[in-house]
């Protein structure tokens, strides 16, 4: 049995470091064995289909591949379309009502306690909120990403220790959701 995956790389082609052409992604892809091979955008997302592996070593398979391959390490989360359409439609926020720029959910590689969001006063940085869910956090950044303290702060490394975090806009988590149903 085949199941469609997307995966998501954390912080590649930004900057002009870490680059990954989408291209040498797709043929890395096929090369591990995958079908059906897909990218969105530059920024680290690719959609395929296997039958073999799950998350977890899907995630370390690709990410040993792209050092092996590109000669750098990447963080890597692979997530299939049943946890990807439930964060979509979870989603606390008035996604329909909110410009993508506005919405971002970050994914997390292991569950995460809401502990470690404690020590943040949620009303200092209003209009801006976050919202956990499921290995994930729920961004509203009405002046988008770029301008958000409330991002900033959720990005620290003691906020993130051991996990691998990595963020996406709502356009980019809808059409995961789309590429991955198809």
């Amino acid at each position: 049995m085949t199941t469609t995956y997307a995966a998501l790389l954390r912080g590649i082609n930004v900057g002009g470091s870490r680059k990954v052409p989408m291209a040498d992604l797709r043929t890395l892809l096929e090369n591990l064995g995958h079908e059906g091979v897909r990218t969105y955008l530059q920024s680290g997302q690719a959609v395929f289909t296997s039958g073999h592996g799950d998350e977890r070593s899907l995630a370390a398979e690709i990410a040993h591949a792209i050092e092996r391959h590109f000669g750098f390490g990447v963080d890597v989360i692979v997530r299939d379309h049943a946890y990807l359409k439930a964060i979509a439609d979870a989603c606390p926020f008035p996604a329909a009502e909110l410009e993508a720029k506005q919405l971002h959910v970050t994914y997390f590689s292991e569950p995460v306690d809401p502990d470690r969001f404690a020590e943040i006063d949620q009303p200092a940085y209003l209009p801006e909120e976050f919202r956990l869910g499921d290995r994930a956090l729920y961004l509203y950044a009405p002046n988008g990403l770029g301008r958000s303290k409330l991002a900033e702060h959720l990005s620290k490394p003691r906020i993130n220790k051991g996990v691998i975090a990595t963020s996406r806009n709502w356009n980019t988590v809808v059409k995961l959701v789309e590429m991955t149903g198809a």
